[in-house]
């Protein structure tokens, strides 16, 4: 095999074995001598020199996944859907370059001190990228909910690095809400697993429109359950309620991490309930499509009520990301190919322009003195022009103001959904959520930047050349998006109708089944499992086959 033939497996790899090298490096131990300083600057080295490795892979995995062919790795050569398989299609290294963008000039931002405040804070990060992108390419659910939990470990800890008490108290909340979840999550993927024999995405796509009767309601009762989780996840209303608190009080290199974690939830919600559970999912298919877009819509309005409410400026972008959730989910639920691809490009915008502006915030809050994040009138910052450029490009962008890719995003959707019935109210909610996007962070500029009291002493803590750098390349990832905004459609485009070709993603992943489903709902029962590079027996034929 070729090192390319194990490219999929390396954006969980590589972070993870990262991980276990930086934990017997060690991180200085808060130490102030010189050997604690060496420490800390190799673990640096190891950690940055991963993140962009990392990048490497996953904009690889995006040149090799916009042909169209799907790379499936069977780890341990078992076959599918036996064995545990990661899938790359355009979705999914989609989503894993994603991660590595906001990735990199996060931990460029955090190496800038933020990784002293507490122990083992770039192990951490890693750990997280393992479960993120582990998210991402696994073709598994039961492997879904483990990268779930890896992920929601290390966050758990990102959370509240630094201490302090608010971010304890808020993350006492978090920890026991996700608990919760994941145990939602367990009885949903049981539910699944009872009726339809299998946890496999591509079997599951052809198993489930198979099943009937009283184990199709079973089957739909674990969907929605899995909904609910999803929906914790990504924060949609009415679940969102956490999320503002908890990204606000955490650090900001770990809410601007956070940013791509919501997403998780998005692409969970696409995967299970765009694909498995859609329109072709029989008498199995979930009524999700009048229950999604009105919530997705909700969502957008109470995350901009939310930001025009905030006090301080991490708070408001905490609100501004419950918003953009809204806005993406709100395209998946028009239910085409069309909303879908412009989903994954605002999506994909307004994660770089959220965790940009929770760095923003940081910076802005280090030069105000007393005041710090509060939006109330201070000392002037340091540095007023760049920051506030900084502030008003990253304005315009969530706003959807033209020629940036919120408005490119936007404007798909909006296009997208010309044709739905609900597309007044898709109208009414994108336009008016962006106005008042607009409105809010005015608000806060004018405050931060003009509302100025000359006499309170204020500080140049935040005009670290590796801050702003970082701030800037997040920001201006979001430009050149505006920049190559063509390829990046045609890809979003090809990537949605991938999505609803099903019978290509089981092809793939399952060559043996000959694209077409076993002829009993639960193929395992009373069956070994072949062994690797054995053929697998073949199917029990139904009772009405073994009749004629």
């Amino acid at each position: 095999m070729s090192f390319s033939d194990h490219l999929p497996v390396l954006p969980v790899l590589l972070p993870m074995l990262t991980a276990v090298l930086l934990l017997l490096v060690g991180d200085g131990g808060g130490a102030a001598d010189a050997h604690g300083n060496r420490r800390l600057a190799w673990t640096r080295r190891i950690a940055l020199t991963s993140v962009l490795l990392g990048a490497v892979f996953a904009f690889r995995l995006v040149e090799e996944a916009a042909s169209g062919q799907l790379n499936v790795y069977r780890l341990g050569d078992w076959p599918a859907p036996f064995g545990i398989v990661l899938v790359i299609d355009r979705l999914s290294a989609y989503m894993v370059a994603l991660t590595a963008a906001v990735a990199v000039p996060v931990l460029f931002y955090a190496s800038g001190g933020w990784d002293t405040h507490g122990r083992h804070f770039h192990a951490l990060f890693q750990f997280q990228l393992m479960g993120l992108n582990g998210a991402f390419v696994t073709g598994d659910l039961f492997n879904l909910f483990v990268f779930f939990e890896v992920l929601l470990i290390a966050s758990y800890v990102l959370m509240m690095h630094g201490l302090g008490r608010e971010r304890l108290r808020v993350g006492v909340q978090y920890v026991v809400l996700n608990l919760v979840a994941s145990a939602l999550f367990l009885i949903g993927v049981s539910l699944l697993y009872a009726q339809a024999g299998t946890l496999n995405m591509a079997d599951l796509a052809l198993r489930v429109p198979q099943v009937g009767g009283a184990e199709a309601g079973l089957l739909q009762a674990g969907a929605l359950l899995l909904l609910v989780v999803f929906g914790f996840k990504a924060a949609l209303l009415p679940l969102a309620m956490w999320l503002p608190a908890t990204y606000a009080a955490s650090s900001a290199p770990v809410a601007a991490l956070f940013a791509i974690m919501t997403k998780v939830g998005v692409y969970a919600i696409l995967r299970v309930h765009g694909v498995i559970f859609g329109a072709e999912a029989g008498a199995s298919a979930l009524l999700v499509q009048p229950l999604l877009l009105p919530l997705a819509l909700a969502t957008s309005v109470v995350g901009v009520m939310g930001a025009l409410a905030a006090r301080t400026l991490p708070r408001l972008v905490a609100w501004l990301t419950v918003a953009s959730v809204g806005t993406v989910l709100a395209a998946l639920g028009l239910f085409n190919a069309a909303a879908w691809s412009a989903a994954l490009f605002y999506l994909a915008n307004s994660t770089l322009v959220i965790a940009g502006l929770f760095l923003l915030s940081e910076l802005v809050a280090s030069q105000r003195g007393p005041m710090a994040d509060r939006l109330e009138p201070c000392s002037p910052v340091a540095q007023p022009a760049l920051l506030g450029l900084m502030l008003l490009l990253a304005a315009a962008s969530t706003a959807g103001l033209p020629p940036l890719p919120g408005f490119i995003g936007k404007l798909m959707l909006l296009e997208a959904s010309v044709n739905h019935s609900a597309a007044v109210a898709v109208w009414a909610v994108v336009l008016g959520v962006g106005l008042l996007t607009l409105v809010g962070l005015a608000r806060a500029g004018s405050v931060l930047f003009w509302a100025v009291r000359p006499e309170v002493p204020g500080s140049s803590a935040g005009a670290s050349p590796r801050l702003i750098g970082a701030t800037v390349a997040l920001l201006g990832l979001s430009v050149l998006m505006s920049v190559f905004a063509a390829p990046i459609q045609r890809y979003t485009a090809a990537a949605a109708l991938q999505l609803q070709d099903r019978a290509a993603y089981a092809d793939a992943v399952m060559p043996e089944s000959g694209g077409a489903a076993a002829q009993t709902t639960r193929p395992y029962r009373g069956v070994n499992p072949p062994l690797p590079g054995a053929t697998p027996p073949a199917p029990t034929p139904a009772p009405a086959e073994a009749a004629r």
